[in-house]
Parts: structure tokens; sequence; C-alpha cells
């Protein structure tokens, strides 16, 4: 058997439908976020940054970097092992009841990643209760998503945000089977907030749990940077609320809060966990300083505000195509997964501009984007940079006959 020849016939064929991934290689400027060197086959380039998910530049805040210059001189490198093992920190214990409060909950949990703590938590959850049938948001991420299959049991997908469909579910399911509702707070790819509130109410009248995934909230929102649950006053009535520390927290890792008994079930039974080695106490600090930076500072959310608002204002003066969001994310509708590639080649190669193609599986086919995340940091010149580079991108693809159909 030719081995290879599957490989290459799989790799051929994501090649031809335009979505096969090229990952840039760049290298950020300290203290010069969002500017950044590329290094492209003929020679490094200076670009500006679109695409990044350290939403507030927490990841070169001076806090965060001498929380870690000090973390390394203190005590190492590396975490030493796994969490039951050698690799339990005192900066892991700081950073699990620094996010538990955060989060108003009686602890918290790391993981090596958000994708790892959801995936992980939904399926050992699910799996400690027999007859368990989750209800799932029909656009929540791919680790959520995994963690419902991994927990291998009943499983209802309902539309997105619809309270409606969730409640028709629901009301089918069997009342004395335990239920858990999944679902995220900010959908990355949309910008949208789910019915945060709705979903309560019916987790209440069903007697089933609530699990939010609220990593593109976390630091973002919130008198302290809860996320939308602390904005909306709502974090006491989600059982377990996941988050990252990947994002506007600006370093790695994920985690989850909820009860200690839940916490203690999930640092008992999974396998994610118990397995993997801990994060690197010098993330750990880092992740610290951030955390406690944002729950007392709310300027860096105020400018992204803004600075989101502004960005989205630009694009719809200049007729481009920006779908509706409520949130920071600010989405760019092409429509075509190989011209959306040829926009963002454009963009970087003649514009500085780097900003990656959003294509299937990450969306549905036929709505390919552009997504843009700006940062504190991007000013109004960089802003209008971008929007003219688009705007002649756009006539030189002829992208408005792809995006009116998106």
């Amino acid at each position: 058997m030719d081995y290879n020849r599957i490989f290459s016939g799989a790799l051929a064929d994501i090649k031809q439908e335009g979505r096969y991934r090229v990952f840039m290689d760049i290298e950020r400027k300290n203290g010069e976020f969002p500017s950044a060197t590329w290094h492209a086959e003929d020679g490094e380039k200076e670009i500006t940054v679109w695409c990044s998910n350290d939403y507030l530049g927490m990841g070169q805040h001076p806090d965060v970097i001498k929380a870690m210059k000090d973390a390394i001189d203190k005590v190492g490198a590396g975490s030493g092992g796994t969490r039951n093992i050698s690799g339990t920190h005192h900066y892991h214990v700081m950073l699990e009841a620094e996010l538990a409060d955060l989060h108003g909950k009686e602890a918290g949990l790391l993981f090596t990643s958000g994708y790892i703590s959801n995936e992980t938590s939904i399926s050992t959850i699910a799996k400690l209760m027999p007859g368990c049938i989750i209800f799932s948001d029909e656009l929540n991420h791919a680790s959520m998503i995994n963690g419902v299959l991994a927990g291998k049991c009943e499983k209802r997908i309902f539309k997105h945000n619809s309270v409606e469909h969730l409640t028709h579910l629901l009301e089918e399911a069997d009342p004395d089977a335990p239920k858990i509702i999944l679902f995220e707070s900010v959908y990355s790819m949309d910008g949208d907030f789910a019915p945060i509130e709705e979903f309560c109410d019916l987790a209440d009248k069903y007697n089933a749990m609530t699990y939010m995934d609220e990593v593109h909230a976390v630091g973002m929102y919130g008198p302290r940077g809860g996320g939308v649950a602390e904005q909306w006053g709502l974090m006491d009535r989600v059982d377990i609320i996941e988050g990252t520390l990947g994002k506007a927290f600006g370093l790695m890792g994920g985690y989850i809060t909820a009860s200690k008994d839940i916490v203690d079930c999930v640092r008992s039974f999974a396998a994610g966990f118990i397995f993997t080695t801990s994060l690197s106490p010098v993330l750990t600090a880092g992740a610290l300083a951030s955390v406690r930076h944002l729950k007392k500072s709310t300027i860096e959310r105020e400018i992204h505000q803004e600075r989101a608002a502004t960005l989205k204002r630009k694009l719809r003066e200049a007729n481009l195509p920006v779908m509706p969001s409520d949130s920071h994310i600010v989405p760019l509708a092409v429509g075509d997964p190989v011209i959306c590639k040829q926009a963002s080649d454009i963009l970087l190669n003649e514009y500085g501009i780097y900003v990656q193609p959003i294509n299937y599986p990450t969306v549905p086919r036929g709505t390919e984007r552009l997504r843009f995340a700006p940062n504190p940091l991007h000013t109004d010149e960089m802003m209008d940079h971008l929007v003219d580079a688009l705007k002649k991108v756009w006539q030189k693809l002829d992208i408005e006959k792809y995006s009116s159909a998106a």
C-alpha cells in the first residue's frame, strides 16, 4: 500500500478547494504591538497584525513581562511534570484562586489550553452522569463538539442561539435524565452574543446544568473582566464557566470555574488533566499578573471597544461588507475560499497587512471571510491604511459578486 499517496491526496483535495492553511512565520516586537516582522521567502518584511487574539496587547504588558522574568529567576523554566506527580506550583494554586474569584465560583482548574479545558471537562462531566443528554448550540467551538463526542452520551443540537428550538428539545427529553446546556457567550466568527439569561431560565425550568465558554469575552467585558456573564450580572446562574488565558490575558492555557465538587471531579477523573504536563510556572506567573491587572484596570477594555466600533464605522463608510456584530469581532464577508485566500495574500504582500482567511470548517462553506481583531494599539492611521487597501483589493478581485451572495 502506498501510504504516502493517501496523505498527499488528502492535501491535494484541500488545496483544490482553496482551504489549505499556510502558517505565517512572524516575529512580534516587544513594545511595538501590533507591528511584527514577517520572515518571508525573499527576506524580512515589516507588517501590521490584524488577526491576533491578544485582544488587549497584554502579552506585551510591562507587568506581565516583569512577572515572567521574576518567575524564571525564582523557579526556573519548566513545571517538572504532571500536577499529580511533581508539577503543581504555588503559581498554579494562586492563579486558580484568582480565576475562581473572577467568575464568582468556589474553585478553578487550569489546563494547558482552552481547547483541552473544553474537550476534557465536557467529556468527563458527561461520563460521570449516566444517561446524560447534552444540548449543544450548532455553532459551538470544535473543542466543545469533540468534548460531546468523547463523552459518549446522547446529544441534541439546537439552532444557533435559538431559545425556541432549545425549549422544544428540552420538552421532548426525558424529564428525569441529567442534562447539560452548552453554549458560548461570544461567538468568535460572527461576533454575536448568546441569550444567556434565557438559557439559564430554561436550565432552571428543565433541571439542567449550564456550561458556558467565555474564551472570547474574559478580560474583555464586565467591571473586572469576568466576561459577558459578569457584565450582565449572570455569573451566579451559570454552573460552569470556561475560559482561556491565551486571548485577552495574552498568555497560554485554559481553565474552568465551578463548584468545588465539580472542579474536584474533573481534577480527579479527567485523563486530559491527569496525564498532561502542567503549564510552566513562568507562563502561569504572567497570566496571574494579567488577570490581576485587568481586574483593576478598565482602560484597556474601554479603548478596545472604541477601536472596534471605529473600525466597523470606517468599513461601513467605505461600503465594505462588514458583517453585523455587537461585540469586538469585526468580520468582513467574502464568500469564496479561493478569493478569500487571494485577498489575504495581496493584503500581506502589497500592503503589509496580516489577516488570515477564515474558511471551512471554521465557518460554513459560502460564508468565508476575513476576520479583523482591532486592539487598543491600532491607530486611526493603521485603520485608514487598512480600509484603503481593502477597497483596492475588493475592486481588483471583484469580491462584491462573492460577498453579496455570502
